[in-house]
C-alpha cells in the first residue's frame, strides 16, 4: 500500500498588489482531489489532503505531515495561477526530504505537461488529463515504468518520457464518492460564493465531466471534449450520504453545463423530488438548452439560481470565439424566463478577448445594464495556454504572460486599439455602474431571509469590502 499527501496551492494573487479578496467571498472545496483521495483508497492506498487554499497557514503543517506521515509521493493539483506557487512547494519539500517523489497534475499541467517536465527539475511525474487511471498506476509500480496507464509523464535515462495518451473512465458511476471527511474543517470552513446560496452548510458536486462546445476561450486539456455523467441513481445517493454525514443543506452542482443533456436533468429532477431531500441547488447553463417545461420541474427540484455563461453583449465577438449561433434576444428572452419561474439568474461575462474594441465593450456594458439579472459576475480574459487562441494572441494585441496572476482579475492581453488601462478602467467601470443602481441593492437586501449565512459574512468584513470598493472607485494605473 503506498500513501499520498495531495495538495492544494494558496495561490494568493487576487491582483498585482492588492490584498488577495476572494477568500473572503469564495472557499469552494477541492473536488478533484477528494475524488482522486477516495478513489486511491478504494484500490488500496493511503491519500492525505493539505488544502493551502482554505488554510493558507498550513504550509508550516504540510511540512511536519510530509515528516511524520514519510509518504512515498507529494502530489499537486495546480492551475496556471498557482503553478509556481506548488513548484516552490516541492523544491521545500524535496530540500527536506530528497526521498519523496513529487506528482504534478491539473489543468495547467495538462496543456504543458512535458515541457514543464524539462524545465522544473522538482517535478518527478506529471499527469496530464484525468488523473485517476494514471495516478492509480503511478502508485501501483510505485513510480517505476513502464507504466500500464497514459497520460504519464517521468524520466527515464535523463530523458523527459510520456506513457502516451491517457485514458479516462467512461462509466462515472464506479467512482466513490468524493472523500469531503478528509478536508480540515469540511464543512463549515468552505464557503460558496456570496449570496449564491439561500441555505447552509453548502457545498459543491460535480455531476458530469466534460464539454462538447469549443469556445477559443476555454480550456478543456483535462477532459477533452467529451461528456460523460453520473447516473440519477448514484447522484441521489451521494446527495443523501452528503445530507445525513455533513448535514449539507444546498449544492452548487459544478458542471461546465448541467443542461447538456435535457432528458438527463429530468431523470435527476424526478428523482430529487422522489427522493425528498432537504436540498436546493445551483447550476450553471447554456441559454438555448433552457426552457419553460425544463425550468418548471427544475424549480420543483430546488434549483435556487441558475448561471448562464453570457460573456458579451456583442453579437459579432461571440460568434468569432463560439462555435455555435451567438442570439443576444434569446438570451434576454432565457433570462426573463428564468426569474419568472422563480429561479434567481446570475450572469457571467468576460472583457478582453481578442476582437475586443472600444465599441464591443459599451455593447457589453448596456446589455449587462438592460438585464434584469439577480448577480452577475465580470472577468479578464486569461489566456491559459490550454485555449485555443492561446497560440496566436500576439497577431491581435499585447500579451505579457505572467503565469502567477493568470487569474480572470489582471490585464494580461491587450487587444488591439486598446491599452491595459483602459480595459481596466472599463472592467471596473462596469461593475460600478451595475452595483450602484437600485433594484440591484435592493435585491440584495431582500436576501437577508433567504441567504442570512452571506449576509453575516458580508458584514463580517465590511471593512475589507468597502476597501474594495474603494479601489474599484478610484482605479489604478499600470
Amino acid at each position: 500500500m503506498g500513501k499520498i499527501i495531495l495538495v492544494q496551492p494558496c495561490g494568493l494573487n487576487w491582483e498585482a498588489g492588492q490584498r488577495d479578496m476572494s477568500r473572503l467571498a469564495n472557499i469552494m472545496p477541492p473536488i478533484g482531489l477528494c475524488s482522486l483521495a477516495s478513489w486511491l483508497e478504494k484500490h488500496g492506498h493511503q491519500a492525505l489532503i493539505c488544502d493551502l487554499y482554505a488554510f493558507p497557514e498550513d504550509e508550516t503543517r504540510l511540512m511536519d505531515t510530509v515528516r511524520t506521515e514519510k509518504p512515498s509521493f507529494v502530489g499537486f493539483s495546480a492551475t496556471t495561477s498557482s503553478f509556481l506557487e506548488a513548484v516552490q512547494l516541492a523544491e521545500k519539500i524535496k530540500e527536506a526530504h530528497p526521498g519523496v517523489k513529487t506528482i504534478f497534475g491539473g489543468v495547467h499541467v495538462s496543456a504543458l505537461g512535458g515541457e514543464l517536465m524539462r524545465n522544473f527539475r522538482v517535478m518527478d511525474y506529471a499527469v496530464a488529463g484525468e488523473g485517476e487511471n494514471a495516478l492509480l498506476d503511478l502508485m501501483n509500480r510505485e513510480g517505476k515504468p513502464p507504466f500500464s496507464a497514459g497520460g504519464i509523464f517521468y524520466r527515464q535515462d535523463g530523458e523527459v518520457s510520456w506513457s502516451g495518451k491517457g485514458t479516462q473512465i467512461d462509466d462515472l458511476d464506479r467512482l466513490p464518492f468524493p472523500a469531503y471527511d478528509k478536508l480540515k474543517g469540511f464543512p463549515r470552513q468552505y464557503k460558496l460564493p456570496l449570496f449564491s446560496f439561500p441555505k447552509s452548510p453548502a457545498t459543491i458536486a460535480v455531476t458530469s465531466r466534460g464539454c462538447l462546445f469549443s469556445c477559443t476561450y476555454c480550456d478543456r486539456s483535462v477532459f477533452g471534449r467529451t461528456y460523460r455523467y453520473h447516473s440519477p441513481a448514484y447522484l441521489i445517493d451521494w446527495f443523501s450520504d452528503l445530507n445525513k454525514r455533513f448535514g449539507i443543506r444546498h449544492l452548487n452542482l459544478y458542471d461546465d453545463n448541467l443542461t447538456l443533456n435535457g432528458e438527463r436533468v429530468v431523470e435527476l429532477c424526478e428523482a430529487l423530488i422522489r427522493a425528498g431531500l432537504p436540498l436546493s441547488f445551483n447550476c450553471a447553463s447554456r441559454p438555448e438548452r433552457l426552457n419553460r417545461d425544463l425550468l418548471r420541474i427544475m424549480k420543483r427540484a430546488g434549483c435556487w439560481m441558475i448561471s448562464l455563461g453570457i460573456e458579451s453583449g456583442d453579437a459579432e465577438l461571440l460568434q468569432r470565439h463560439r462555435s455555435h449561433p451567438a442570439d443576444l434576444d434569446l438570451i434576454r428572452e432565457r433570462v426573463h424566463l428564468i426569474r419568472s419561474m422563480g429561479i434567481r439568474v446570475k450572469g457571467l461575462f468576460m472583457l478582453g478577448l481578442p476582437g475586443e474594441t472600444q465599441e464591443s465593450i459599451q455593447r457589453t456594458r448596456d446589455f449587462i445594464l438592460s438585464l434584469p439579472l439577480d448577480d452577475f459576475n465580470l472577468t479578464l480574459f486569461a489566456p491559459f495556454p490550454g485555449a485555443a487562441c492561446y497560440k496566436d494572441l500576439n497577431r491581435h494585441g499585447v500579451f505579457t504572460e505572467k503565469w502567477e496572476l493568470t487569474n480572470c482579475l489582471n490585464v494580461l492581453f491587450t487587444p488591439k486599439g486598446l491599452t491595459a488601462e483602459e480595459l481596466d478602467a472599463h472592467f471596473k467601470g462596469i461593475y460600478r455602474a451595475y452595483y450602484k443602481r437600485f433594484g440591484v441593492l435592493f435585491r440584495y437586501v431582500t436576501l437577508a431571509g433567504r441567504s442570512g449565512d452571506s449576509w453575516i459574512r458580508f458584514l463580517r468584513h465590511l471593512g475589507s469590502f468597502l476597501a474594495l470598493r474603494k479601489h474599484y472607485r478610484a482605479g489604478r494605473s499600470r
